[in-house]
C-alpha cells in the first residue's frame, strides 16, 4: 500500500510545499505493545455474557481456511449490504469452536457441513473488543477434517475508507452518484465478511456479486459470467483466485468506464475511472504495462494473473492499494492529464503504479507471516520504484530523488520514540501505525545499501531466490537474509538460471573492491538484523591523521539522555572516496572502533558515497573545513547526491552538539553555486525550518534576516528560471520548487511576474492555459487577495482534472487570511465539494502558514474524535496531522498544551508513537533554540544580512 503522499510517491507538491512547510514525518504508535502478556489467565465474556472461548488477539491454529465462496450484494441506494460466505476449513487439531474476525456484521445464521453429510447449527459468541466471533459446535471437530462453514449476514457501507466503504462524486451536471469500494489492509476484510483476517492464513476466494445493470462489479480475478436474477438485478461470477491473504481481496460496484490494452507478456491491463475522467486513464495504462513486463522479466516470475486492472477511487485514504489483480488508487495517483499534470505529478504516478505492481510480487504473492515485519512488502515496493522506474522510464531521473527517502526515514528514526524496522504489534491500531517512514522509506534505504554491499547482480539472484522459494507462502526476516547467502550456490528452485546470469560463473574475475562479499565470513543475518532488529542508525566519526583513518559509530540519537544510545551496534558497509582517488573504496565497520590505512595522506576524505548508506557521518578535527572549502572552490569535484548528504549531515550534526551552527551555515554559503536539484532542496529543507521556528515565536527580525539570505543565497538561480515547462524533469522540478518558494518569500522579480500571469489567467475565466510547473506559483499569489481567492475556489469546484485541484488546494492554504484557512478546513472536514480525503493535508499545510498555524492547532483539538471516527485511530492521516501540526513548535508553554492535550484523551489516542515522536520534537525545538538563536543571529550580522 502506498500509505501515504509523500516523498516522490504522490506528496502532490512535492518540495513546493515542503518550501512552505519544512519537513514533515510521519508517525506511528507504540500503544500497548505488552497487553497480550496477561492475556493467558483472563477469561473474556461475549456479548450475551457467556464466556468467551479464546482469550488472545491473534487468532488459534487449529482450523485453517483453504476457500472462501463469497456472495455480496451492496445497495447503493439504501447504502447496506447482505452476504454470504462458505469457508471452506482444515482442522489441524481437534476443537469444539472456530473463532474467526468479523467486525460490525450482524450474523443471522451460521451451520456447519461435514462431507456430503448434513449441516448442523453453531452458536454465534461475539467478543467485539478483539474483533471476533466464535462459532460454536455441538460436535467436536476432528484434526484432518474438511468441514464447510456457512454463514449469513448483513452491514452498513462503512462511512470510512476501510472496509466496504461508500465512495461519492459529483458529474458536471451536479448530479452526485454512488459507488462501493474496499480497502480491508491491513485489518478491515473483516468489516465486509468473516474471515481469519490475518496474514499468514492464505485461501483461495471464488467471488459473486450481485447489482443493477447501470453498475459494473470488480474484483480481483476475471468475470466468468454474468446471470440475470430477475427485478432489474445481475449477478457476477469471476473465477477462482490464486492462493492470498484475505487483506488483498476486493471487489468494487460502481459506474466506471475503461480503457485496456494487453501487456507484451500477455497480460490484459485496464484502467478503471468515472466516465468523465477516463480521457485521464492512458498515461497510467501504458506505464502499467511497461512496468508490469519489466517485472516479469527482472523478476524471472510470471505474473500469476490473466489480468492487472487499475482503478481511480473518488475516496481514498491512502495513496493506493495493491490488492491482486485489482490495484487501487487516488484519481490524483493514476489520472494524468498532458496540459495541466506537472512534471512532480508524472513522476509521482510512475512511482506509485510502480510501487503496487511490484507488490505483485513482493507481498502479494510471497507475504509477511505478521504485519511486524509489514517492511518485507513496503520497504522492497519502495524500492523497487527506483529500480523499476530508473529503467523504464530514464527521462524521468527517479536517481536523483531516493537519498530523499532516507533523509525522511532518518527525521523520525533519530528519536527514541522511534522503533525497529521488525516490531512485535498485536493489534489494528498498532498494526496500523507499522506503515510510516521504517517501514517504507528506512526499509527501502537498508535495501539499497545491501543492493550496494552485494553488487546489483548479487542482489538480483538473492531476491528472485527468495521469491521463487516462498511464492504463495509466508515469510520473516530471516528467510530472506538466508535467500541472499551463499548466492552462487544453486538450489532446486534456481532452474540454471543464476549461472546463466553470469555473475557466478565469473566471480573470481571480481576487483579488490568488490571482496568484502565474496570472503566466507560474511553473515548477511547477522549483518542485516543490526539494521532491521535494533531501532535508530550510526553516527559514524572520522579522524584523519596522516594516513591512518580513526573510526568510531555509535547511535545518532537526538534528546537529553545518551545512555539510550550506549549498547547500540551496526555492521556498516563504509564507502569513501579521497581528493586522490574518486574510486570508491570499501570497508565493512563491525566494531565501536576500528582503523584504516590510506596508500598516502590526503586533502580531504567523504564517507557515505553518494548516500549510498544508511548513517551519517562527522568528520573531527579539520575534517569539515576541508570539505567546506573543497565545496566553496569546486563543488563538481562531489557528485549533487555527495553534496547534498554534506549538507544533511551537518545540520544534523548541529541537533545533538557535535557541529557548530556556524560550521553549518558556512557550508550553505557554497549554495550560491548549486544548480542541481537535490543540493538545492535539501538546502532549503536544512534552512527553511530554523525561520520556521522563529515564525511561531514572533521573532520578526531574525526571521526576516534569514528568510533574507535563504533569497540571496538562491537568487541568481531563481532569476534564471524561465517561466515555462522546457528541459528536463529535474529541471522542471527545480523551477517549480524555485518560483514558488521566491513568489512565497516576496520576492518582488517573481511576485511580479505570478501577479501579472494570475490576472491574465483570472480575465480568461481559467480557460488560459497556464505552464503546468509554474502555476502553483502563480496561484500561491493570486490566492492573496480575496477577489483571488474566491476565484481560485470556483475554479477548484469546476475543474475535472486532479492536478489542478491539487495545485489550487495547496494555493488557497497558503493564503493570510485566518477565515479563509479555517474556513478551507472545516469545507474539507464536511467533504461536499472539497474531498475529506485531502483533510490531512489540508490541516497540515495550513499549520505551516504563519497565519494559520493557531487555528490548525484548535482544528485538530476540537475535531480529534471525528477525525478518528473517519480516519482510524493508528493511521498514517491522523499520525501526520499530529506531527504536522505540532513539529515546528518550540516553546515550553506550547509543549505542555500538547502534551496535555493528548493525555487527556487515554485510550482515544495518549499512547499512539506519533505523539510521543510530536512530544519529542518539540522538545527538540527547544533545545535547539536555546543554544542555536543567538548563534543564528550572530551568524547573520557577521555576514552582513
Amino acid at each position: 500500500m502506498q500509505s501515504r503522499l509523500r516523498g516522490t510517491s504522490l506528496r502532490r507538491h512535492l518540495l513546493a510545499a515542503a518550501l512552505l512547510v519544512a519537513l514533515t514525518a510521519q508517525c506511528s504508535a507504540s500503544a500497548g505493545q505488552g497487553e497480550e502478556s496477561s492475556s493467558e489467565t483472563i477469561s473474556l465474556l461475549a456479548t450475551n455474557g457467556q464466556p468467551f472461548p479464546w482469550n488472545k488477539m491473534r487468532l488459534p491454529s487449529s482450523v485453517s481456511p483453504l476457500r472462501y465462496d463469497l456472495l455480496i450484494h451492496p445497495n447503493l441506494t439504501t447504502l447496506d449490504f447482505t452476504g454470504s460466505v462458505k469457508i471452506t476449513v482444515e482442522v489441524k487439531e481437534d476443537t469444539g469452536f472456530v473463532v474467526l474476525h468479523s467486525k460490525h456484521l450482524q450474523i443471522s445464521k451460521a451451520v456447519i457441513q461435514q462431507g456430503g453429510g448434513g449441516t448442523s447449527p453453531l452458536q454465534v459468541l461475539e467478543y467485539p473488543a478483539y474483533e471476533q466471533v466464535a462459532l460454536l459446535s455441538a460436535t467436536p471437530l476432528v484434526t484432518n477434517r474438511l468441514y464447510v462453514i456457512s454463514i449469513e449476514y448483513a452491514a452498513n457501507l462503512s462511512e470510512s475508507f476501510h472496509g466496504f466503504y461508500k465512495s461519492t462524486y459529483r458529474t458536471q451536471e451536479g448530479e452526485v452518484r454512488v459507488l462501493a469500494s474496499t480497502q480491508f489492509e491491513p485489518t478491515a476484510a473483516r468489516l465486509a465478511f468473516p474471515c481469519f483476517d490475518e496474514p499468514a492464513f492464505k485461501a483461495n476466494f471464488s467471488i459473486k456479486i450481485r447489482r443493477e445493470a447501470k453498475h459494473i462489479a470488480l474484483s480481483n480475478m476475471p468475470l466468468v459470467k454474468s446471470e440475470a436474477l430477475g427485478g432489474g438485478l445481475l449477478e457476477d461470477h469471476f473465477d477462482m483466485s490464486v492462493k492470498m491473504s484475505t487483506y488483498l481481496v476486493a471487489f468494487i460496484v460502481s459506474d466506471f468506464v475503461s480503457v485496456s490494452k494487453m501487456s507484451d507478456n500477455g497480460v490484459k491491463i485496464s484502467v478503471y475511472a468515472v466516465p468523465e475522467k477516463i480521457d485521464q486513464a492512458h498515461f497510467a495504462l501504458e506505464a502499467a504495462a511497461k512496468l508490469l513486463d519489466f517485472y516479469e522479466d527482472y523478476f524471472k516470475i510470471p505474473y500469476p494473473l490473466p489480468k492487472q486492472d487499475l482503478a481511480a477511487i473518488p475516496d481514498f485514504q491512502s495513496g493506493a492499494m495493491e490488492n491482486w489483480g485489482l490495484t487501487t488508487y487516488r484519481e490524483s495517483a493514476l489520472l494524468f492529464n498532458p496540459k495541466t499534470s506537472s512534471a512532480s505529478e508524472k513522476l509521482g504516478i510512475t512511482m506509485i503504479i510502480a510501487h503496487e505492481l511490484a507488490h505483485q510480487w513482493f507481498g502479494n504473492l510471497v507475504t509477511m507471516e505478521w504485519w511486524n515485519d509489514l517492511w518485507l512488502n513496503e520497504g522492497f515496493a519502495k524500492f523497487m520504484e527506483y529500480v523499476s522506474v530508473n529503467i523504464t522510464n530514464p527521462e524521468l531521473q527517479v536517481e536523483d530523488y531516493f537519498l530523499g527517502q532516507c533523509f525522511n526515514a532518518m527525521e523520525v528514526d533519530a528519536l527514541s520514540s522511534s522503533h525497529p524496522i521488525s516490531t512485535p504489534v498485536q493489534n489494528p491500531a498498532q498494526i496500523q501505525e507499522m506503515f510510516d517512514d521504517v517501514s517504507y522509506e528506512k526499509g527501502a534505504c537498508i535495501l539499497n545499501m545491501l543492493r550496494d554491499f552485494l553488487t546489483a547482480d548479487a542482489f538480483k539472484i538473492g531476491i528472485i531466490r527468495y521469491l521463487r522459494r516462498y511464492s504463495y507462502e509466508n515469510t520473516r526476516n530471516e528467510h530472506l537474509w538466508e535467500s541472499l547467502t551463499n548466492i552462487c550456490q544453486s538450489d532446486d528452485l534456481d532452474e540454471g538460471r543464476l549461472q546463466g546470469d553470469g555473475f557466478c560463473a565469473g566471480n573470481q574475475q571480481l576487483s579488490a573492491t568488490a571482496k568484502w562479499y565474496m570472503h566466507d565470513e560474511l553473515d548477511v543475518k547477522t549483518m542485516m538484523n543490526t539494521w532491521t532488529l535494533q531501532q535508530g542508525f550510526p553516527l559514524i566519526s572520522v579522524s584523519v591523521r596522516g594516513r591512518e583513518v580513526r573510526l568510531s559509530q555509535e547511535r545518532y540519537l537526538k534528546g537529553s539522555d545518551p545512555s539510550q544510545s550506549s549498547q547500540y551496534l551496526w555492521h556498516v558497509p563504509l564507502t569513501y572516496i579521497t581528493s586522490n582517488s574518486n574510486t570508491v573504496h570499501r570497508f565493512l565497520l563491525k566494531t565501536k572502533n576500528d582503523v584504516l590505512f590510506l596508500p598516502e595522506e590526503v586533502e580531504w576524505i567523504k564517507f557515505n558515497v553518494g548516500m549510498n548508506g544508511y548513517y551519517i557521518v562527522h568528520y573531527e578535527g579539520e575534517g569539515w573545513d576541508a570539505l567546506i572549502n573543497l565545496l566553496q572552490k569546486n563543488h563538481t569535484a562531489l557528485s549533487s547526491n555527495d553534496r547534498a548528504s554534506l549538507l544533511n549531515n551537518a545540520f544534523q550534526l548541529v541537533s545533538i552538539g557535535k557541529l557548530p551552527l556556524d560550521k553549518a551555515l558556512d557550508l550553505t554559503l557554497y549554495l550560491k553555486h548549486e544548480t542541481e536539484i537535490m543540493p538545492v532542496t535539501q538546502g532549503l529543507s536544512e534552512l527553511i525550518p530554523l525561520y520556521k521556528l522563529m515564525e511561531k515565536r514572533d521573532m520578526s527580525d531574525v526571521e526576516n534576516k534569514m528568510k533574507g539570505y535563504i533569497v540571496q543565497l538562491f537568487r541568481e538561480l531563481i532569476d534564471r528560471q524561465t517561466w515555462s515547462d522546457e528541459g528536463s524533469v529535474s529541471q522542471r522540478m527545480l523551477r517549480s520548487y524555485l518560483l514558488m518558494f521566491a513568489c512565497v518569500r516576496g520576492y518582488q522579480p517573481c511576485v511580479d511576474k505570478a501577479e501579472r500571469l494570475f490576472q491574465e489567467w483570472k480575465e480568461s475565466n481559467g480557460n488560459l492555459s497556464l505552464p503546468s510547473d509554474v502555476v502553483l506559483a502563480v496561484y500561491s499569489v493570486g490566492a492573496q487577495t480575496p477577489e483571488g481567492w474566491d476565484f481560485l475556489f470556483e475554479q477548484y469546484r469546476r475543474s475535472l482534472f486532479s492536478a489542478v485541484k491539487s495545485q489550487i488546494k495547496s494555493a488557497l492554504t497558503i493564503s493570510r487570511m485566518p477565515h479563509k484557512l479555517q474556513w478551507i478546513m472545516e469545507q474539507s472536514l464536511q467533504g461536499d465539494t472539497m474531498k475529506t480525503q485531502d483533510l490531512p493535508y489540508v490541516v497540515v499545510y495550513v499549520s505551516k502558514n504563519p497565519a494559520g498555524h493557531k487555528h490548525a492547532w484548535e482544528f485538530l483539538k476540537t475535531n480529534w474524535h471525528t477525525l478518528v471516527k473517519k480516519f482510524d485511530l493508528g493511521s498514517h492521516s491522523i499520525a501526520h496531522m499530529v506531527t504536522g501540526v505540532t513539529n515546528q513548535y518550540s516553546t515550553r508553554e506550547m509543549l505542555e498544551e500538547v502534551r496535555g492535550f493528548f493525555e487527556a484523551l487515554e485510550e482515544s489516542g495518549s499512547q499512539l508513537r506519533c505523539v510521543q515522536q510530536a512530544v519529542e520534537s518539540i522538545e527538540e525545538n527547544i533545545r535547539w533554540m536555546d543554544k542555536n538563536l543567538d548563534k543564528v543571529k550572530g551568524w547573520l550580522q557577521r555576514n552582513h544580512l
